[in-house]
C-alpha cells in the first residue's frame, strides 16, 4: 500500500493532524461532538479528569476519563463540511500510520455521540425534550461527494421521502441510518425518529428574514411526511453528515438532541441551557 501524499493527509510539526491539531494518543474510542466551542467544557467538567486539552480554530477538544472509559469532547463547529472535517481526521487517527502515511490493516471503530440542539417540526416533540435520531435525511450535497452504498431500508426510506415532499430540482436527498447499538442505550428517554439535515439555519430551514424561499412549503412537507411509523421529528446542521461518514468509516454513531425550538408553535425554549446540561448529564450516565 503506497503512502498517502503529504498534500492530502497533513501533519503539523509535532505530528498531530492538520485542523484538529491532534495526535492519536490524545483522543479517547468515545468522542462526543458539540456544535458549539463552548459546550466543551460543559461537557468536560463532569469527567473525572481531563487530561488533555488543545483548541485549534473552532476545534476544541478535552480527552478525560469517566471510570475506566477514555472519552474526548470536541467541538465541531456548524454544518456537513466541518463534520467532513472531524470525521475524516478522527478516522485518520487511529486508522492511518500517520509516521509512514500508510493505512493500518487492523481498523479501529470509534463511537460517536453527537450532543446538539435541533428545532422541532411535530406539535408533541415540545421544547426541552430530547431526539434520538433513528435516520438522518441529507438535504446537504456532503454524501455524493463519496462512494457509498444506501441500505435497503435506506432505498425505500428516500423514495417515499421523494414522492412526498416537494424539492428543488438541484437538491438530492439521500438517507443514513444511526447505530442501533447506541440507540438502545438511549430509548428510555428520548423521541426515536427521522431527522432532517440542512446545510443552513435560515432559508434551508424554512426561515425567511428577507430573502423569499423557493419552497415556501418544505416544512409543512416535511412534517406530513410519513413512512410506516416513521416521522421525521427535527432538523438540524450535522447528523446525516455524521451518519453518513460514520457509516463508511466503520464507526459506531448517534445523534442526540435537545429540542430548544418547536416550529410549528413558534416557541424558543425559556432555558435552553438547563436543556441542554440535562441531556450531557443523561448521555454521560449511560456511556
Amino acid at each position: 500500500m503506497n503512502p498517502i501524499a503529504a498534500s492530502e493527509l497533513i501533519i503539523n510539526n509535532r505530528g498531530a493532524i492538520y485542523h484538529l491539531d491532534l495526535r492519536p494518543e490524545e483522543i479517547g474510542e468515545i468522542i462526543l461532538t458539540v456544535g458549539d466551542p463552548f459546550r466543551v467544557e460543559k461537557v468536560s467538567k463532569y469527567f473525572d479528569r481531563i487530561e488533555h486539552k488543545s483548541h485549534h480554530r473552532e476545534f476544541i477538544t478535552h480527552t478525560g476519563w469517566i471510570g475506566n472509559k477514555k472519552i474526548s469532547v470536541l467541538s465541531t463547529g456548524i454544518g456537513p463540511d466541518n463534520i467532513d472535517i472531524v470525521f475524516n481526521e478522527l478516522d485518520a487517527l487511529v486508522n492511518i500510520d500517520l509516521e509512514t502515511r500508510v493505512e493500518k490493516k487492523e481498523k479501529k471503530s470509534l463511537q460517536f455521540i453527537r450532543i446538539g440542539t435541533s428545532g422541532s417540526l411535530q406539535k408533541d416533540v415540545d421544547v426541552d425534550c430530547f431526539v434520538a435520531t433513528t435516520y438522518g435525511i441529507g438535504l446537504d450535497n456532503l454524501l455524493h461527494y463519496y462512494r457509498h452504498l444506501e441500505n435497503q431500508h435506506e432505498i425505500e426510506l428516500i423514495s417515499q421521502f421523494k414522492s412526498q415532499v416537494k424539492l428543488s430540482p438541484n437538491i438530492q436527498p439521500y438517507a443514513t441510518t444511526g447505530s442501533a447499538i447506541l440507540l438502545a442505550k438511549f430509548a428510555d428517554y428520548t423521541h426515536g425518529g427521522i431527522t432532517a439535515t440542512c446545510p443552513g439555519f435560515y432559508g434551508p430551514q424554512g426561515r425567511v428574514l428577507r430573502i423569499g424561499l423557493n419552497n415556501p412549503d418544505l416544512n409543512q412537507d416535511l412534517t406530513q411526511f410519513r413512512w410506516g411509523n416513521n416521522r421525521i421529528l427535527n432538523f438540524e446542521m450535522e447528523t446525516s453528515a455524521i451518519y453518513g461518514l460514520g457509516k463508511i468509516l466503520g464507526h459506531e454513531c448517534l445523534s442526540l438532541s435537545a429540542i430548544v425550538a418547536n416550529r410549528l408553535a413558534g416557541k424558543f425554549s425559556e432555558n435552553a441551557d438547563a436543556a441542554i446540561d440535562k441531556l450531557i448529564q443523561a448521555t454521560l450516565e449511560r456511556i
